[in-house]
C-alpha cells in the first residue's frame, strides 16, 4: 500500500485505517444529547454515550438548544475493520455546527449499536 493512499485514509472518515479501502456505512442513527447550549462538556469514554444518548427519528424531535449525535457504523469489505463515528453537533435553522468527532476503534459501541438495530 502507498503512503500517500495511508496519509490520505486519515483524512477519510470512510477510508479503512487498515488497508485504505472504502468502507461501508452499515448504520446510520440519529440521537439527542442531554446537553444545552454553553453547557457541552466533552467525553471520550463510551459509556457515556452509552447511558445518555436518547433516540431520534429527525432533527424536528430534538428540542432547541440541545445538542444531537450522529452515529455513523463502518466497516471495511476488504480486510473487515470496524470503525464507530459519534459526530456531536449543534442543530442550528438548517445546519449542524459540529463541536466534536469521536471515533471508537475497538468495539467499544458495539452493544449499543446492536440494541437499536
Amino acid at each position: 500500500m502507498s503512503i500517500l493512499r495511508k496519509i490520505r485514509s486519515i483524512f477519510h472518515d470512510d477510508w479503512c485505517s487498515e488497508c485504505t479501502s472504502v468502507m461501508e456505512t452499515r448504520k446510520k442513527q440519529l440521537y439527542m444529547l442531554p446537553q444545552l447550549v454553553g453547557n457541552y462538556v466533552s467525553h471520550s469514554n463510551a459509556s457515556y454515550y452509552k447511558k445518555n444518548l436518547i433516540k431520534v427519528n429527525k432533527k424536528a424531535e430534538i428540542p432547541t438548544g440541545y445538542y444531537a449525535c450522529g452515529i455513523y457504523e463502518y466497516r471495511c469489505p476488504k480486510c473487515n475493520n470496524k470503525l464507530v463515528k459519534l459526530s456531536i453537533f449543534l442543530p442550528v435553522r438548517d445546519q449542524e455546527k459540529v463541536e466534536e468527532i469521536i471515533y471508537f476503534k475497538n468495539g467499544e459501541m458495539n452493544d449499543f449499536i446492536r440494541e437499536y438495530r
